[in-house]
């Protein structure tokens, strides 16, 4: 027997579980993050990330605009501007990313420690 019961959040039917897939997704946090402090362009949100092609940005943006996190404003303007940003649901999670962040700010080094030691493969 698993232990877990209708409900659990870990079952595969779960709302609560297709948010957590949504959230753990390798990108989702650091785009959420990257628009906690209000509209950001594309073009401006793939220089803030970092490591992100502009079209794993699109697909992550569209994702989670899909998903009620962040809306997309486009302005009738020549050339045309296009800014991001966090609904009041997408801001629910900075303070979850925050908490994260400040983890593995402080976990960091021990996690690489393991890694490059081979105990975390020996578990």
């Amino acid at each position: 027997m698993s232990g877990f019961t209708p409900g659990d959040p870990f079952l595969s039917d779960c709302p609560a579980r297709m948010a957590l897939d949504l959230i753990a997704d390798k990108w989702t946090a650091v785009v959420l993050y990257g628009l906690s402090r209000g509209p950001v362009r594309h073009g401006d949100l793939v220089e803030v990330i970092g490591g992100i092609s502009r079209k794993m940005l699109t697909q992550t943006l569209r994702r989670l605009q899909e998903h009620g996190l962040v809306i997309r404003h486009a302005y009738a303007e020549v050339p045309p501007r296009v800014e991001y940003e966090l609904t009041p649901l997408g801001e629910t999670l900075i303070e979850p990313i925050h908490v994260l962040t400040e983890w593995a700010r402080e976990h960091g080094e021990a996690v690489l420690d393991a890694l490059d030691s081979g105990s975390a493969a020996q578990t």
